[in-house]
């Protein structure tokens, strides 16, 4: 994407973010990024290194089936293949943005592969912990197959809270789609999946 249309993407994005605290974009990745992307994660899945997602921060995390059932892949960014690197070039583009134009002040990101397999969910939640604040940003790219179909379930719901009532936002999870949502103050879930869903999930941190 050239310089223009790049800066003019991500200010669209922060207008979506400003306005209704959510934006969703798709085109931050090629296609055939995603489709690197998408094997990394399958690889990685197949060698078996994925281990069941818990719920909680690190000193208190407990794995309850009955409310989320992914599984995941820590990234870390010192020990990245060229594949992830591609991803964080991108991602941390990105973030410099952010940090240049809304002050924001974002030190680093935790980013996750993530896949739901048939039959599983994840019920609505909030982005934080009771005992650590610093995510600010929660940001989904899916890497799902191109012939995604509604009926493969696994749709994002965002609620947005408004005066005496709320509102659902259903986000469906196309391949090279982004979410990204204020962490802070936005519940959301992921509804039944019936068909394995892909995607990278991380958070934009402050101090």
């Amino acid at each position: 994407m050239a310089e223009d249309a790049l800066i003019k993407y991500y200010e669209s994005i922060i207008n979506n973010l400003i306005e209704n605290k959510f934006a969703i974009a798709d085109g931050f990745f090629s296609g055939e990024e995603v489709n690197l992307l998408r094997n990394n994660l399958m690889q990685k899945y197949e060698a078996d290194i994925f281990k069941k997602s818990a719920i909680g921060n690190k000193d208190d995390a407990i794995i309850v089936t009955g409310i989320r059932g992914d599984f995941i892949l820590w990234l870390d960014e010192q020990h990245l293949d060229a594949v992830e690197q591609i991803y964080f070039n991108k991602v941390n583009n990105f973030i410099a943005y952010l940090n240049r134009t809304c002050f924001l002040g974002l030190v680093d990101g935790e980013f996750h592969y993530a896949l739901y397999p048939n039959n599983t969910f994840y019920k609505r939640h909030l982005d934080v912990f009771q005992k650590d604040s610093r995510r600010m940003l929660s940001v989904i790219f899916y890497l799902n197959d191109d012939d995604w179909q509604t009926a493969d379930g696994g749709e994002l719901v965002i609620y947005l809270p408004k005066p005496e009532t709320e509102e659902a936002v259903v986000v469906h999870p196309l391949g090279g789609r982004m979410v990204i949502f204020n962490s802070r103050e936005l519940e959301h879930e992921v509804k039944f999946v019936h068909r394995p869903r892909k995607s990278i999930t991380g958070w934009l941190r402050t101090r």
